[in-house]
């Protein structure tokens, strides 16, 4: 008897049970404690869901080393995610405080015009992403600037954050660096370019309407005292830091890093570095401050260092007259990205138990039930890769699980793979960062200081991809066909 056959399987009930223990707790988690659900409260949510998925496969025969086994290979899972956000944490710490994200700040403030702001900031993520390939990188660069930029306006976090993470999503689907953009058709069996090229049919017309829609918010928003606050923010910054354009040197390393295709970890972990090398060279007066105020009694090249070294692990904290300005600049360091790496380490204990169990393979079998037409299949692959997404909290999970389990489907009805990869980026790598607890949601939520919840309804680009990629399939527009396979025909 073969170990599969040891297990019974899994029943609907049984895969149904703890995802609705889940998503009650975590409704429960934010109607409880608003903005803080995701210190402390999801995380126990994820638990204890967790807790009662394992009990559910011990029912059906599963020993908890055998679960065990299953956890620890989901959360290993997470660990490039984990050492990119710790690297992401030292870096924001570093360029603070070598003034690198400060003139990238000033610079934006001089060049943005707040009626063209937030299509401005879409347009500047797209192309950036485009350019290295990453999301992440985007977001924690530029996209931390331009939150400054916005806040230097008066303009608003929510939809600033909403078009940086609209901007660096669509870059990130029409480059061919991008992970997941060559993960989905290597899962469907498809082409990298014939891939791009099939999803700008979607991507295209949504990007558009996306930049349509945030010149008409930006022109409807336009603050009217934003000159004197732009004036206001960038004097206080001149007098804080060592402005010029030498301080952009450590963002053109990294994302000349990023082209390379060098590994995210390394290419980040060097920025942050710099960042600290460029501090000590171009900031001594500021370092100079610090060192009066958190090391005395240190030589200047011993608090130099320590000041330094602390930038890496815990951060900068600035005291200037403008609250504003310190909330803003006094962020960073590893220790800021600690709640957001117990997040996702609870999410993938979550979601492992239930793929090692069964349950989400029993659930996704449920749900494929009854379609029939091109519509319904796409339709429930997008469908089924955000439901992966809400429930493992992984977006890499959502493209392959789906990806694996209807790739013969596809072939079945005659569907060509290429409109399975565009429905798993369409459905999984898109709504990833909407979800609080999703490893991307927690990423953007940790770089840009937004909750996803704040910022979902501006994200137009994740939101308008998915139901026009709906609409083309029940449409037949750029639906492809294939004659279907002698073997699966007879299947």
């Amino acid at each position: 008897m073969s170990i599969e056959n040891q297990y019974k399987e899994a029943s609907l009930l049984d895969a149904l049970v703890p995802i609705i223990i889940l998503i009650t707790l975590l409704g429960s988690s934010v109607y409880l404690f608003g903005d803080n659900s995701s210190f402390g409260p999801n995380q126990i949510a994820l638990l204890i869901s967790m807790g009662i998925a394992a009990i559910i496969g011990m029912k059906n025969g599963y020993s908890w080393e055998v679960i065990e086994e299953g956890i620890i290979k989901g959360i290993s899972r997470s660990l490039g995610a984990i050492l990119i956000l710790l690297a992401v944490g030292s870096l924001i710490g570093t360029w603070m405080l070598a003034g690198t994200v400060p003139t990238l700040i000033y610079y934006g403030l001089d060049l943005l015009n707040p009626s063209m702001f937030y299509a401005a900031t879409c347009l500047i993520c797209a192309v950036v992403a485009m350019s290295i390939g990453s999301s992440w990188t985007t977001a924690a660069t530029v996209g931390v600037a331009l939150m400054g930029v916005s806040i230097g306006m008066g303009m608003s976090e929510a939809v600033t954050a909403g078009a940086v993470v609209s901007g660096a999503y669509f870059g990130d689907k029409v480059s061919p660096l991008s992970e997941t953009t060559n993960l989905a058709p290597a899962i469907a069996g498809t082409n990298l370019f014939e891939h791009i090229q099939y999803m700008l049919w979607t991507t295209v017309p949504s990007i558009i309407i996306t930049l349509i829609l945030f010149v008409f918010i930006g022109m409807g928003a336009e603050p009217t005292d934003s000159a004197s606050k732009i004036a206001e923010m960038q004097e206080l910054l001149e007098q804080e830091f060592n402005l010029g354009l030498h301080m952009l040197i450590p963002l053109f390393v990294l994302l000349t890093l990023a082209i390379k295709k060098v590994p995210a970890f390394p290419s980040v972990s060097i920025g942050a570095l710099l960042g600290g090398v460029w501090a000590a060279l171009f900031q001594p007066e500021l370092i100079a401050n610090f060192v009066s105020d958190n090391a005395e009694g240190a030589g200047a090249i011993q608090g130099a260092i320590i000041v330094i070294w602390s930038a890496l692990f815990d951060g900068v904290s600035f005291s200037t007259p403008s609250d504003t300005l310190n909330d803003l600049l006094s962020r960073g360091g590893m220790s800021s990205m600690l709640n957001t790496i117990w997040l996702i380490m609870c999410a993938m204990t979550f979601g492992a138990v239930l793929e090692k169990v069964g349950l989400l393979k029993r659930a996704v079998k449920a749900f494929l039930k009854g379609a029939n037409s091109a519509g319904d299949m796409i339709t429930r692959t997008i469908l089924t890769c955000i439901g992966t997404n809400i429930i493992t909290a992984d977006q890499y999970i959502s493209i392959v699980m789906p990806g694996r389990m209807y790739k013969n489907e596809f072939e079945k009805r005659g569907l060509h793979q290429l409109n399975l990869s565009r429905s798993l980026e369409d459905g999984g790598t898109l709504t990833s960062p909407l979800i609080p607890w999703n490893t991307c949601g927690v990423y953007m939520h940790g770089v840009l200081a937004v909750n996803p919840l704040d910022y979902i309804f501006y994200t137009f680009f994740n939101l308008i991809n998915p139901v026009l990629a709906v609409i083309y399939a029940y449409l037949g527009i750029k639906i492809l066909r294939i004659p279907v396979p002698e073997h699966l025909a007879k299947s």
